[in-house]
């Protein structure tokens, strides 16, 4: 496993990576068919929706590497995707050491030693434990967050993404990427500020002891980067989703929704369990 990191970085930094490809074409984004729903799967549990995701994404990972040499993966690091995260080490016959990952975001400013370090929670939990070949880090204690953003461009410039592992906010924003998000930026990483819906998730759900504390900034990966991966897993369970997940779903699409940009995805499918699709209607999504 071969590890680039900046030099004011850590090997124990990472916090999303996204599964790309060096060579291949851009994933799917065509709009979906005129009357087309989502493809939106409802799991009994959290647990359930990280066995059913983690087997469709593993799926979709082992089809890659029958066809190219190396491919990538993208694993968002809030409670919510710990279960797809834990199945997908559990799952076998993966060959982790031709994978190469791209990190999501990080709160810019915030030491990688801090609990909500998003490199940190995903190296303890997922990366120390599979032997993957190369991870390119986005480094939020960088001294200049925008030439940051222009190394990584650069290195994801040379790479199709094949398969990302992402989820949904409470206020339905992708990433980092808060509403009203940026569909028609063509970089592949911003700097962006957290609104407070963001930022009072992320002391709702216990990183930080005070809204205060919670950055008010980040790098993001956009929302056009996003989208050019061929498939992606979209896990989001937890009734507090749940209202994000019936706009997302249901909903136009609009900036101010930044996860409705998911229906024009040929690729993506939606993973729910109960209290996340109990604003849906019944016809918008399969129980499986």
């Amino acid at each position: 496993m071969r590890l680039v990191v900046p030099d004011a970085l850590t090997s124990d930094s990472l916090c999303f990576f996204l599964i790309t490809s060096t060579c291949g074409e851009s994933g799917p984004l065509e709009k979906s068919a005129a009357g087309a729903t989502m493809n939106v799967l409802c799991c009994r549990d959290p647990k359930h929706l990280g066995q059913i995701a983690a087997a469709d994404g593993a799926k979709a990972l082992k089809a890659a590497l029958a066809e190219k040499e190396e491919v990538t993966i993208l694993v968002a690091t809030a409670p919510s995707q710990f279960p797809t995260m834990e199945s997908l080490i559990e799952t076998p016959d993966i060959d982790w050491s031709r994978v190469t990952a791209f990190h999501l975001d990080e709160y810019i400013g915030l030491s990688i030693e801090h609990p909500a370090s998003f490199r940190k929670i995903l190296k303890e939990r997922f990366v120390s434990r599979l032997p993957f070949k190369e991870f390119n880090y986005v480094n939020g204690e960088a001294a200049d967050p925008q030439k940051e953003c222009d190394r990584l461009g650069e290195l994801i410039s040379r790479h199709t993404i094949d398969v990302a592992f992402i989820g949904i906010g409470e206020n339905a924003h992708l990433a980092f990427n808060d509403p009203p998000a940026d569909f028609e930026t063509t970089r592949s990483y911003l700097v962006v500020t957290l609104d407070e819906a963001c930022r009072r998730q992320q002391l709702g759900e216990g990183w930080f002891p005070t809204l205060d504390a919670v950055p008010t900034q980040a790098i993001s990966m956009s929302v056009s980067q996003i989208l050019k991966s061929r498939r992606i897993i979209c896990s989001v369970p937890d009734e507090r989703k749940a209202q994000a997940v019936q706009q997302s779903v249901e909903g136009p699409v609009t900036p101010n929704v930044p996860a409705s940009i998911l229906q024009q995805h040929a690729g993506c499918t939606i993973y729910v369990d109960v209290a996340a699709a109990s604003k849906l209607k019944p016809s918008s999504y399969q129980t499986v």
